[in-house]
């Protein structure tokens, strides 16, 4: 009996998404006021990543979401929740015989819950590739310290 190799095509995504999904959980575990402290949380979805930067009055978030065009692209929000979404799908040629087709063509969305602290004034700007969307802080309520009188 002869045993011939069968060969194993892996997709990147399938291989690298259980290491993101386990990074997150790692992140939410050693940092759970994460949410709390800079106003964003991340929810299901690793593409496009991100950066999310913490200013004195602003949240930034800056995705690189090459060969796509503005008017694919969608930024919502509803509920606390700030989604980006977008449509990456191409023609294909029917006559054309792929040697190598890495490329991905789809559709992607990427969520993240705004906290309190956080506006729904939100701009955003599409460059070279690159997503950037600026989330005010609101105000911070002044604290008030005093000392009640016990009767």
């Amino acid at each position: 009996m002869k045993i011939t190799k069968v060969p194993i095509h892996l997709n990147r995504d399938e291989f690298l998404t259980p290491f993101d999904t386990m990074f997150d959980k790692i992140v939410q575990n050693q940092f759970p006021n994460f949410q709390k402290e800079f106003g964003v949380s991340f929810k299901k979805g690793s593409f496009p990543k991100v950066d999310v930067v913490d200013y004195d009055d602003s949240v930034v978030i800056v995705a690189e979401i090459p060969s796509m065009t503005k008017e694919r692209l969608k930024i919502d929000v509803e509920d606390g929740i700030l989604t980006i979404s977008g449509d990456k799908h191409q023609l294909e040629d029917e006559d054309a015989r792929y040697i190598i087709k890495e490329l991905k063509h789809s559709a992607f969305r990427r969520s993240f819950e705004l906290g309190d602290n956080l506006s729904t004034d939100i701009s955003a700007s599409f460059e070279d590739g690159v997503l950037r969307i600026e989330i005010p802080k609101k105000e911070q309520t002044e604290t008030i310290k005093k000392r009640i009188d016990i009767a």
